[in-house]
Protein backbone atom coordinates (compact mmCIF):
# COMPACT_ATOMS: atom_id res chain seq x y z
CA UNK A 1 0.00 0.00 0.00
CA UNK A 2 2.68 2.22 0.88
CA UNK A 3 4.37 1.65 -2.66
CA UNK A 4 1.21 1.86 -4.43
CA UNK A 5 0.42 5.12 -2.46
CA UNK A 6 3.94 6.65 -3.93
CA UNK A 7 3.30 5.67 -7.39
CA UNK A 8 0.31 6.78 -7.65
CA UNK A 9 1.24 10.71 -6.31
CA UNK A 10 4.16 10.19 -8.35
CA UNK A 11 1.51 9.61 -11.23
CA UNK A 12 -0.50 12.36 -10.53
CA UNK A 13 2.52 14.96 -10.67
CA UNK A 14 4.22 13.44 -13.61
CA UNK A 15 1.07 13.20 -15.54
CA UNK A 16 0.20 16.75 -14.65
CA UNK A 17 3.74 17.69 -15.71
CA UNK A 18 3.11 16.32 -18.99
CA UNK A 19 -0.02 17.74 -19.54
CA UNK A 20 1.63 21.08 -18.75
CA UNK A 21 4.24 20.19 -21.41
CA UNK A 22 1.75 19.45 -24.05
CA UNK A 23 -0.44 22.38 -23.49
CA UNK A 24 3.03 24.55 -24.09
CA UNK A 25 4.41 22.29 -26.89
CA UNK A 26 1.21 22.84 -28.67
CA UNK A 27 1.93 26.65 -29.08
CA UNK A 28 5.71 25.68 -30.83
CA UNK A 29 3.12 23.63 -32.98
CA UNK A 30 0.93 26.52 -33.82
CA UNK A 31 4.34 28.58 -34.63
CA UNK A 32 5.69 25.75 -36.95
CA UNK A 33 2.90 24.96 -38.78
CA UNK A 34 2.11 29.03 -39.69
CA UNK A 35 -0.26 29.42 -42.49
CA UNK A 36 -1.65 25.95 -42.49
CA UNK A 37 -3.77 26.55 -39.25
CA UNK A 38 -5.68 29.14 -38.16
CA UNK A 39 -3.95 31.33 -35.87
CA UNK A 40 -7.28 32.31 -33.50
CA UNK A 41 -8.35 28.64 -32.78
CA UNK A 42 -10.73 27.91 -30.05
CA UNK A 43 -9.34 28.20 -26.06
CA UNK A 44 -8.43 23.83 -25.58
CA UNK A 45 -11.12 22.47 -23.17
CA UNK A 46 -10.32 20.61 -19.96
CA UNK A 47 -10.26 16.67 -21.80
CA UNK A 48 -7.63 16.15 -23.10
CA UNK A 49 -6.18 17.27 -20.06
CA UNK A 50 -8.31 14.62 -18.61
CA UNK A 51 -7.59 12.15 -21.29
CA UNK A 52 -3.43 12.86 -20.42
CA UNK A 53 -3.88 12.18 -16.95
CA UNK A 54 -5.73 9.08 -17.53
CA UNK A 55 -2.99 7.70 -20.32
CA UNK A 56 -0.81 8.59 -17.55
CA UNK A 57 -2.09 6.84 -14.86
CA UNK A 58 -2.77 4.25 -16.63
CA UNK A 59 0.39 2.95 -17.84
CA UNK A 60 1.93 3.48 -14.35
CA UNK A 61 -0.85 0.84 -13.12
CA UNK A 62 0.33 -1.66 -15.58
CA UNK A 63 3.85 -1.49 -15.53
CA UNK A 64 4.31 -0.63 -11.86
CA UNK A 65 1.87 -3.51 -10.46
CA UNK A 66 4.02 -6.22 -11.31
CA UNK A 67 7.41 -5.29 -9.11
CA UNK A 68 5.28 -4.20 -6.37
CA UNK A 69 3.51 -7.48 -6.00
CA UNK A 70 6.80 -9.25 -6.31
CA UNK A 71 8.17 -6.92 -3.10
CA UNK A 72 5.64 -8.76 -1.00
CA UNK A 73 7.42 -11.90 -1.27
CA UNK A 74 10.66 -10.89 -0.65
CA UNK A 75 12.56 -12.48 2.70
CA UNK A 76 13.94 -9.86 5.00
CA UNK A 77 17.25 -12.07 4.82
CA UNK A 78 17.56 -11.10 1.02
CA UNK A 79 17.26 -7.52 2.00
CA UNK A 80 19.80 -7.39 4.59
CA UNK A 81 22.21 -9.64 2.12
CA UNK A 82 21.42 -7.61 -0.79
CA UNK A 83 20.56 -10.77 -3.15
CA UNK A 84 18.19 -10.73 -5.93
CA UNK A 85 16.89 -13.81 -7.46
CA UNK A 86 14.57 -14.24 -10.55
CA UNK A 87 10.88 -12.98 -10.41
CA UNK A 88 8.48 -15.74 -9.92
CA UNK A 89 6.20 -17.07 -13.08
CA UNK A 90 3.10 -15.54 -11.28
CA UNK A 91 4.99 -12.07 -10.70
CA UNK A 92 5.89 -12.38 -14.66
CA UNK A 93 2.82 -13.08 -16.24
CA UNK A 94 1.49 -10.01 -13.90
CA UNK A 95 3.78 -7.67 -16.26
CA UNK A 96 0.73 -9.04 -19.40
CA UNK A 97 -0.95 -6.54 -17.59
CA UNK A 98 0.93 -3.84 -18.49
CA UNK A 99 1.17 -5.05 -22.21
CA UNK A 100 -2.81 -5.00 -22.40
CA UNK A 101 -3.26 -1.78 -20.65
CA UNK A 102 -0.70 -0.47 -23.63
CA UNK A 103 -2.86 -1.82 -26.00
CA UNK A 104 -5.75 -1.17 -25.07
CA UNK A 105 -4.38 2.80 -24.69
CA UNK A 106 -3.34 2.68 -28.76
CA UNK A 107 -6.85 1.05 -29.60
CA UNK A 108 -8.66 4.13 -27.92
CA UNK A 109 -6.29 6.92 -29.48
CA UNK A 110 -6.79 5.54 -32.39
CA UNK A 111 -10.40 5.71 -32.33
CA UNK A 112 -10.96 2.62 -35.04
CA UNK A 113 -10.42 -1.08 -34.02
CA UNK A 114 -8.53 -1.49 -37.55
CA UNK A 115 -6.35 0.89 -37.39
CA UNK A 116 -5.47 0.48 -33.55
CA UNK A 117 -4.96 -3.18 -33.99
CA UNK A 118 -1.92 -2.94 -36.39
CA UNK A 119 -0.37 -0.24 -34.91
CA UNK A 120 -0.38 -2.31 -32.17
CA UNK A 121 0.65 -5.79 -34.11
CA UNK A 122 3.54 -3.71 -36.11
CA UNK A 123 4.79 -1.71 -32.84
CA UNK A 124 4.92 -5.28 -30.67
CA UNK A 125 6.39 -6.94 -33.63
CA UNK A 126 9.07 -4.34 -34.37
CA UNK A 127 9.48 -4.66 -30.55
CA UNK A 128 9.83 -8.42 -30.96
CA UNK A 129 12.19 -7.93 -33.41
CA UNK A 130 14.15 -5.09 -31.82
CA UNK A 131 15.03 -7.54 -28.38
CA UNK A 132 15.58 -10.51 -30.48
CA UNK A 133 18.49 -8.63 -32.65
CA UNK A 134 19.90 -6.76 -29.31
CA UNK A 135 19.94 -9.98 -27.70
CA UNK A 136 21.73 -11.64 -30.41
CA UNK A 137 24.39 -8.43 -30.67
CA UNK A 138 24.73 -8.10 -27.62
CA UNK A 139 25.83 -11.99 -26.77
CA UNK A 140 27.92 -11.57 -30.31
CA UNK A 141 29.64 -9.25 -28.11
CA UNK A 142 31.52 -12.26 -26.18
CA UNK A 143 33.31 -13.05 -29.03
CA UNK A 144 34.37 -9.69 -29.32
CA UNK A 145 36.15 -9.72 -25.71
CA UNK A 146 39.25 -9.74 -26.51
CA UNK A 147 39.67 -8.36 -29.51
CA UNK A 148 41.53 -5.42 -27.90
CA UNK A 149 44.01 -5.84 -25.71
CA UNK A 150 42.74 -2.89 -23.56
CA UNK A 151 41.89 -3.30 -20.13
CA UNK A 152 38.80 -0.58 -20.64
CA UNK A 153 37.16 -2.70 -23.32
CA UNK A 154 37.31 -6.00 -21.42
CA UNK A 155 35.83 -3.92 -18.68
CA UNK A 156 32.79 -2.27 -20.94
CA UNK A 157 32.01 -5.68 -22.59
CA UNK A 158 31.88 -7.43 -18.97
CA UNK A 159 29.67 -4.95 -17.84
CA UNK A 160 27.49 -5.01 -20.71
CA UNK A 161 26.56 -9.07 -20.35
CA UNK A 162 26.67 -9.37 -16.95
CA UNK A 163 23.42 -7.09 -17.10
CA UNK A 164 22.10 -7.88 -20.58
CA UNK A 165 18.28 -7.71 -19.99
CA UNK A 166 18.80 -3.80 -18.74
CA UNK A 167 21.18 -3.31 -21.74
CA UNK A 168 17.98 -4.29 -24.24
CA UNK A 169 15.77 -2.65 -22.57
CA UNK A 170 17.84 0.86 -22.62
CA UNK A 171 19.04 -0.24 -26.50
CA UNK A 172 15.38 -0.99 -27.84
CA UNK A 173 13.55 1.76 -26.29
CA UNK A 174 16.23 4.42 -27.82
CA UNK A 175 16.12 2.50 -31.43
CA UNK A 176 12.40 3.25 -31.20
CA UNK A 177 12.46 6.87 -30.72
CA UNK A 178 15.36 7.10 -32.84
CA UNK A 179 13.98 4.82 -35.63
CA UNK A 180 10.82 7.34 -35.75
CA UNK A 181 12.94 10.49 -36.07
CA UNK A 182 15.25 8.90 -39.01
CA UNK A 183 12.13 7.45 -40.86
CA UNK A 184 10.84 11.49 -40.80
CA UNK A 185 14.19 12.91 -41.42
CA UNK A 186 16.77 11.12 -43.67
CA UNK A 187 14.40 7.92 -45.25
CA UNK A 188 11.62 11.15 -45.95
CA UNK A 189 14.29 12.63 -48.11
CA UNK A 190 15.43 9.41 -49.50
CA UNK A 191 12.41 8.88 -50.48
CA UNK A 192 11.31 11.57 -52.20
CA UNK A 193 14.52 11.29 -54.07
CA UNK A 194 13.69 7.99 -54.95
CA UNK A 195 10.26 9.56 -56.10
CA UNK A 196 11.76 12.22 -58.32
CA UNK A 197 14.52 9.91 -59.78
CA UNK A 198 11.26 7.41 -61.06
CA UNK A 199 9.72 10.27 -62.87
CA UNK A 200 11.03 10.49 -66.32
CA UNK A 201 12.56 14.44 -66.76
CA UNK A 202 10.64 14.83 -69.63
CA UNK A 203 7.31 13.64 -67.74
CA UNK A 204 4.07 15.82 -68.15
CA UNK A 205 3.53 18.82 -65.76
CA UNK A 206 0.39 19.84 -67.20
CA UNK A 207 -3.35 18.36 -67.36
CA UNK A 208 -6.29 19.89 -70.25
CA UNK A 209 -9.55 18.30 -69.27
CA UNK A 210 -12.75 18.96 -70.85
CA UNK A 211 -11.46 19.54 -74.47
CA UNK A 212 -14.99 19.58 -76.69
CA UNK A 213 -14.81 17.11 -79.74
CA UNK A 214 -15.29 20.40 -81.84
CA UNK A 215 -12.23 21.92 -80.21
CA UNK A 216 -10.04 18.77 -81.04
CA UNK A 217 -8.12 19.55 -83.87
CA UNK A 218 -7.41 23.17 -83.13
CA UNK A 219 -6.27 22.11 -79.57
CA UNK A 220 -3.97 19.25 -81.07
CA UNK A 221 -2.41 22.38 -83.96
CA UNK A 222 -1.98 24.60 -81.26
CA UNK A 223 0.03 21.71 -79.05
CA UNK A 224 2.15 21.11 -82.35
CA UNK A 225 2.76 25.02 -83.28
CA UNK A 226 4.34 25.12 -79.27
CA UNK A 227 6.74 22.75 -79.97
CA UNK A 228 4.52 19.86 -77.82
CA UNK A 229 5.91 16.74 -79.65
CA UNK A 230 3.09 13.97 -80.67
CA UNK A 231 0.16 15.75 -78.69
CA UNK A 232 -2.13 13.30 -77.80
CA UNK A 233 -5.69 13.62 -76.78
CA UNK A 234 -7.61 10.88 -75.12
CA UNK A 235 -11.79 10.00 -74.95
CA UNK A 236 -13.07 10.57 -71.66
CA UNK A 237 -16.62 9.13 -70.70
CA UNK A 238 -18.13 10.03 -67.06
CA UNK A 239 -19.78 6.89 -65.64
CA UNK A 240 -21.33 5.49 -62.29
CA UNK A 241 -20.63 1.59 -61.97
CA UNK A 242 -24.34 0.54 -60.69
CA UNK A 243 -24.14 -3.38 -61.26
CA UNK A 244 -21.86 -6.45 -60.73
CA UNK A 245 -22.55 -9.77 -62.09
CA UNK A 246 -26.05 -8.42 -61.67
CA UNK A 247 -25.91 -7.01 -58.68
CA UNK A 248 -26.75 -3.36 -57.49
CA UNK A 249 -23.99 -1.71 -56.14
CA UNK A 250 -23.89 0.96 -53.35
CA UNK A 251 -20.92 2.62 -51.04
CA UNK A 252 -22.46 0.36 -48.46
CA UNK A 253 -21.68 -2.59 -50.41
CA UNK A 254 -17.90 -2.07 -49.39
CA UNK A 255 -16.13 -2.36 -46.34
CA UNK A 256 -13.14 -0.76 -47.54
CA UNK A 257 -13.25 3.29 -47.48
CA UNK A 258 -11.55 3.31 -51.21
CA UNK A 259 -13.96 1.19 -52.46
CA UNK A 260 -17.00 3.10 -50.70
CA UNK A 261 -15.61 6.63 -52.43
CA UNK A 262 -14.91 4.92 -55.67
CA UNK A 263 -18.49 3.42 -56.36
CA UNK A 264 -20.40 6.87 -54.92
CA UNK A 265 -18.88 8.83 -57.56
CA UNK A 266 -18.18 8.76 -61.27
CA UNK A 267 -15.77 7.10 -62.92
CA UNK A 268 -13.56 8.58 -66.02
CA UNK A 269 -14.11 6.06 -68.41
CA UNK A 270 -12.14 5.86 -72.18
CA UNK A 271 -11.99 4.24 -75.26
CA UNK A 272 -9.62 3.10 -77.80
CA UNK A 273 -8.28 0.49 -79.86
CA UNK A 274 -4.95 -0.52 -78.79
CA UNK A 275 -3.10 -0.35 -75.33
CA UNK A 276 -2.15 3.47 -74.52
CA UNK A 277 1.66 3.43 -73.83
CA UNK A 278 3.00 2.19 -70.22
CA UNK A 279 0.26 0.18 -69.93
CA UNK A 280 0.62 -3.45 -69.59
CA UNK A 281 -1.90 -6.11 -69.94
CA UNK A 282 -0.92 -8.48 -66.65
CA UNK A 283 -4.28 -11.04 -67.02
CA UNK A 284 -6.93 -11.82 -70.17
CA UNK A 285 -6.16 -10.48 -73.65
CA UNK A 286 -7.20 -7.01 -75.22
CA UNK A 287 -10.87 -6.46 -76.98
CA UNK A 288 -11.18 -7.39 -80.60
CA UNK A 289 -14.29 -4.83 -80.79
CA UNK A 290 -16.79 -7.35 -81.57
CA UNK A 291 -18.69 -6.88 -78.59
CA UNK A 292 -18.68 -4.69 -75.79
CA UNK A 293 -15.72 -5.45 -73.36
CA UNK A 294 -14.20 -4.06 -70.55
CA UNK A 295 -9.95 -3.41 -70.04
CA UNK A 296 -9.44 -2.45 -66.17
CA UNK A 297 -6.53 -1.55 -63.76
CA UNK A 298 -5.17 -4.04 -61.54
CA UNK A 299 -5.26 -1.58 -58.42
CA UNK A 300 -9.08 -0.90 -58.73
CA UNK A 301 -9.65 -4.68 -59.70
CA UNK A 302 -8.04 -5.46 -56.28
CA UNK A 303 -10.12 -2.34 -54.45
CA UNK A 304 -13.40 -3.45 -56.13
CA UNK A 305 -12.67 -7.70 -55.40
CA UNK A 306 -13.17 -7.54 -59.47
CA UNK A 307 -11.67 -10.39 -61.31
CA UNK A 308 -11.74 -11.93 -65.18
CA UNK A 309 -15.52 -12.78 -66.69
CA UNK A 310 -17.20 -10.05 -64.41
CA UNK A 311 -19.59 -8.74 -65.71
CA UNK A 312 -20.09 -4.43 -65.34
CA UNK A 313 -22.78 -2.05 -65.79
CA UNK A 314 -22.44 1.32 -66.52
CA UNK A 315 -24.81 4.60 -66.40
CA UNK A 316 -23.56 7.01 -68.79
CA UNK A 317 -26.17 9.92 -68.66
CA UNK A 318 -28.79 7.90 -68.66
CA UNK A 319 -27.99 5.04 -71.16
CA UNK A 320 -27.19 1.65 -69.67
CA UNK A 321 -23.98 -0.52 -70.82
CA UNK A 322 -22.95 -3.63 -69.81
CA UNK A 323 -19.81 -5.10 -70.43
CA UNK A 324 -17.83 -7.85 -69.40
CA UNK A 325 -14.26 -7.93 -68.02
CA UNK A 326 -11.40 -9.30 -70.71
CA UNK A 327 -8.44 -7.95 -69.72
CA UNK A 328 -6.72 -6.43 -66.47
CA UNK A 329 -4.14 -3.67 -66.60
CA UNK A 330 -0.94 -2.92 -64.81
CA UNK A 331 -0.18 1.22 -64.77
CA UNK A 332 2.97 3.20 -64.58
CA UNK A 333 1.17 5.83 -61.95
CA UNK A 334 5.23 7.26 -61.58
CA UNK A 335 5.24 8.35 -65.91
CA UNK A 336 2.05 11.21 -64.93
CA UNK A 337 0.61 10.33 -67.94
CA UNK A 338 -3.10 10.08 -68.76
CA UNK A 339 -4.17 7.23 -66.91
CA UNK A 340 -7.22 5.57 -66.76
CA UNK A 341 -8.91 2.77 -64.58
CA UNK A 342 -11.38 1.11 -66.99
CA UNK A 343 -11.37 1.60 -70.94
CA UNK A 344 -14.34 0.16 -73.01
CA UNK A 345 -13.63 -0.99 -76.73
CA UNK A 346 -14.82 1.63 -79.20
CA UNK A 347 -17.79 0.16 -80.55
CA UNK A 348 -19.56 -0.26 -77.31
CA UNK A 349 -18.78 3.57 -76.83
CA UNK A 350 -19.95 5.00 -80.10
CA UNK A 351 -22.31 7.47 -79.58
CA UNK A 352 -22.07 8.36 -75.95
CA UNK A 353 -21.43 11.79 -74.99
CA UNK A 354 -17.58 12.39 -75.03
CA UNK A 355 -14.71 15.23 -73.57
CA UNK A 356 -11.04 14.81 -74.62
CA UNK A 357 -8.10 15.00 -71.97
CA UNK A 358 -4.31 15.29 -73.02
CA UNK A 359 -1.24 15.46 -70.58
CA UNK A 360 2.05 16.78 -71.75
CA UNK A 361 5.44 19.06 -70.75
CA UNK A 362 5.74 22.39 -70.91
CA UNK A 363 9.32 23.68 -70.09
CA UNK A 364 9.44 26.97 -67.70
CA UNK A 365 10.41 29.27 -70.72
CA UNK A 366 6.60 28.12 -71.88
CA UNK A 367 4.79 28.57 -68.74
CA UNK A 368 2.39 31.03 -70.13
CA UNK A 369 1.23 28.70 -72.99
CA UNK A 370 -0.98 27.44 -70.39
CA UNK A 371 -2.68 30.72 -69.75
CA UNK A 372 -3.18 31.37 -73.16
CA UNK A 373 -5.02 28.28 -73.27
CA UNK A 374 -7.34 28.86 -70.61
CA UNK A 375 -7.78 32.35 -72.05
CA UNK A 376 -8.55 31.43 -75.49
CA UNK A 377 -10.92 28.50 -74.11
CA UNK A 378 -12.65 29.28 -71.36
CA UNK A 379 -14.40 26.04 -70.90
CA UNK A 380 -11.09 23.92 -70.54
CA UNK A 381 -9.47 23.12 -67.45
CA UNK A 382 -5.73 23.53 -67.59
CA UNK A 383 -4.07 22.09 -64.43
CA UNK A 384 -0.49 22.89 -63.67
CA UNK A 385 0.67 19.55 -61.63
CA UNK A 386 4.12 20.93 -61.26
CA UNK A 387 3.33 23.61 -58.94
CA UNK A 388 0.57 21.43 -57.40
CA UNK A 389 3.61 19.30 -56.53
CA UNK A 390 5.49 22.07 -54.87
CA UNK A 391 2.72 23.32 -53.01
CA UNK A 392 2.14 19.72 -51.67
CA UNK A 393 5.22 18.90 -51.05
CA UNK A 394 5.56 22.53 -48.76
CA UNK A 395 2.67 21.55 -46.69
CA UNK A 396 4.12 17.97 -46.25
CA UNK A 397 7.62 19.34 -45.39
CA UNK A 398 5.80 21.44 -42.65
CA UNK A 399 3.51 19.37 -41.17
CA UNK A 400 6.36 16.44 -41.08
CA UNK A 401 8.86 19.07 -39.57
CA UNK A 402 5.79 19.08 -36.61
CA UNK A 403 5.82 15.44 -35.96
CA UNK A 404 9.15 15.63 -36.03
CA UNK A 405 9.04 18.06 -32.92
CA UNK A 406 6.34 15.48 -31.27
CA UNK A 407 8.92 12.78 -32.06
CA UNK A 408 11.86 14.41 -30.02
CA UNK A 409 9.52 13.58 -27.12
CA UNK A 410 9.63 9.67 -28.16
CA UNK A 411 13.68 10.20 -28.36
CA UNK A 412 13.61 12.14 -24.60
CA UNK A 413 11.99 8.85 -23.21
CA UNK A 414 14.22 6.57 -24.53
CA UNK A 415 17.41 8.54 -22.93
CA UNK A 416 14.92 8.61 -19.67
CA UNK A 417 14.41 4.97 -20.02
CA UNK A 418 18.12 4.32 -20.82
CA UNK A 419 18.53 6.60 -17.59
CA UNK A 420 16.72 4.98 -15.14
CA UNK A 421 18.31 1.36 -16.21
CA UNK A 422 21.76 3.02 -15.06
CA UNK A 423 20.41 4.33 -11.77
CA UNK A 424 18.50 1.50 -10.69
CA UNK A 425 22.07 -0.23 -10.98
CA UNK A 426 24.24 2.57 -9.27
CA UNK A 427 24.90 0.96 -6.90
CA UNK A 428 25.59 -2.49 -7.95
CA UNK A 429 28.30 -0.38 -10.59
CA UNK A 430 29.55 1.25 -7.38
CA UNK A 431 30.40 -1.06 -5.37
CA UNK A 432 32.06 -3.07 -8.37
CA UNK A 433 34.33 0.29 -9.47
CA UNK A 434 35.13 0.11 -5.86
CA UNK A 435 36.23 -3.78 -5.91
CA UNK A 436 38.02 -3.16 -9.57
CA UNK A 437 40.34 -0.11 -8.27
CA UNK A 438 41.10 -1.30 -4.81
CA UNK A 439 42.52 -4.62 -7.43
CA UNK A 440 44.28 -2.25 -9.52
CA UNK A 441 42.38 -0.67 -12.02
CA UNK A 442 42.54 2.73 -12.43
CA UNK A 443 39.95 6.14 -12.59
CA UNK A 444 40.73 6.33 -15.56
CA UNK A 445 40.60 2.95 -16.93
CA UNK A 446 37.15 2.94 -15.29
CA UNK A 447 36.01 5.99 -16.74
CA UNK A 448 36.83 5.07 -20.24
CA UNK A 449 35.18 1.79 -20.12
CA UNK A 450 31.84 3.61 -19.16
CA UNK A 451 32.07 5.66 -22.03
CA UNK A 452 32.50 2.53 -23.89
CA UNK A 453 29.60 0.74 -22.72
CA UNK A 454 27.54 4.27 -23.69
CA UNK A 455 28.89 4.01 -27.00
CA UNK A 456 28.96 0.41 -27.85
CA UNK A 457 24.70 0.96 -26.13
CA UNK A 458 24.27 3.95 -28.38
CA UNK A 459 25.69 3.03 -31.43
CA UNK A 460 23.68 -0.66 -31.28
CA UNK A 461 20.64 1.41 -30.73
CA UNK A 462 21.34 3.53 -33.96
CA UNK A 463 22.29 0.62 -35.81
CA UNK A 464 19.09 -1.42 -35.04
CA UNK A 465 16.76 2.15 -35.40
CA UNK A 466 18.34 3.02 -38.84
CA UNK A 467 17.88 -0.81 -40.07
CA UNK A 468 13.92 -0.75 -38.74
CA UNK A 469 13.37 2.66 -40.76
CA UNK A 470 15.36 1.95 -43.77
CA UNK A 471 12.92 -1.19 -43.94
CA UNK A 472 9.95 0.41 -43.55
CA UNK A 473 11.67 3.24 -46.32
CA UNK A 474 11.95 -0.05 -48.74
CA UNK A 475 8.31 -1.15 -47.93
CA UNK A 476 6.69 2.07 -48.63
CA UNK A 477 8.68 2.25 -51.86
CA UNK A 478 7.89 -0.94 -52.89
CA UNK A 479 4.15 -1.81 -51.59
CA UNK A 480 2.97 1.98 -51.16
CA UNK A 481 4.18 4.26 -53.94
CA UNK A 482 5.94 1.67 -56.40
CA UNK A 483 8.91 2.89 -57.31
CA UNK A 484 12.77 1.63 -57.08
CA UNK A 485 14.07 1.92 -53.18
CA UNK A 486 17.97 3.93 -52.98
CA UNK A 487 19.55 2.51 -49.79
CA UNK A 488 22.10 5.45 -48.98
CA UNK A 489 24.52 4.39 -46.46
CA UNK A 490 24.13 7.82 -44.50
CA UNK A 491 20.80 6.74 -42.23
CA UNK A 492 23.00 3.97 -40.60
CA UNK A 493 25.80 7.04 -40.31
CA UNK A 494 23.21 9.67 -38.31
CA UNK A 495 22.17 6.22 -36.78
CA UNK A 496 25.20 5.65 -35.21
CA UNK A 497 26.02 9.40 -34.38
CA UNK A 498 22.71 10.60 -32.87
CA UNK A 499 22.32 6.93 -31.39
CA UNK A 500 25.83 7.60 -29.49
CA UNK A 501 25.11 10.77 -28.28
CA UNK A 502 22.47 10.16 -26.91
CA UNK A 503 23.80 7.44 -24.88
CA UNK A 504 26.35 9.27 -23.73
CA UNK A 505 23.92 12.21 -22.26
CA UNK A 506 21.72 10.04 -20.43
CA UNK A 507 25.20 7.45 -19.26
CA UNK A 508 27.02 10.38 -18.32
CA UNK A 509 23.68 11.98 -16.31
CA UNK A 510 23.11 8.61 -14.64
CA UNK A 511 26.72 7.85 -13.63
CA UNK A 512 28.42 10.83 -13.28
CA UNK A 513 28.86 10.20 -9.53
CA UNK A 514 29.97 6.20 -9.53
CA UNK A 515 33.61 6.98 -9.35
CA UNK A 516 33.31 9.72 -7.00
CA UNK A 517 33.03 7.19 -3.58
CA UNK A 518 36.76 6.30 -2.57
CA UNK A 519 37.39 2.91 -2.85
CA UNK A 520 37.45 2.03 0.75
CA UNK A 521 34.07 3.46 1.92
CA UNK A 522 32.85 1.46 -1.12
CA UNK A 523 34.22 -1.95 0.39
CA UNK A 524 33.89 -1.11 3.84
CA UNK A 525 29.41 -0.51 2.61
CA UNK A 526 29.39 -3.46 0.76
Amino acid sequence: MLYLVEFLAIGLVGSALGVATGFAAHFVLLEWLGKLVASDLPPANIFPAIQGMATGLLLLIGFAIPPVLQLANVPHNRVIRREQEAPKPLTVTTYGLGLAVFIALLLWQAGNLKLGALTAAGFLGGLAGFVLIGWGSLKSLKFLRGIFPYANWRFAVTALQRRSGATVAQMVALALGLMALLLLTVIRGDLVSAWRQSTPPDAPNRFVINIQPDQKADIEARLSRNGIADPRLYPMIRGRLIEINGTPITGETYVDDRAKRLVDREFNLSTMRSPPPQNKIIAGHWYDDDKPEVSIEEGIAKTLNLKLGDKLKFDIAGQLLEAPITSVRKLDWGSMRVNFFVILNPKAMDGMPTTWITAFHLPQAQAAFGNELARDFPNLTVIDIESVLKQVQSVVDQVVTAVEFLFLFTLASGILVLYAALVASQDERTREAGLLRALGATRRQLSQAQWIEFGLVGGLAGVLAASGATAVGWALAKYVFNFDWIFAPTVWLAGLAVGAGCAFIGGWIGLRNVLNQPPLQTLREA
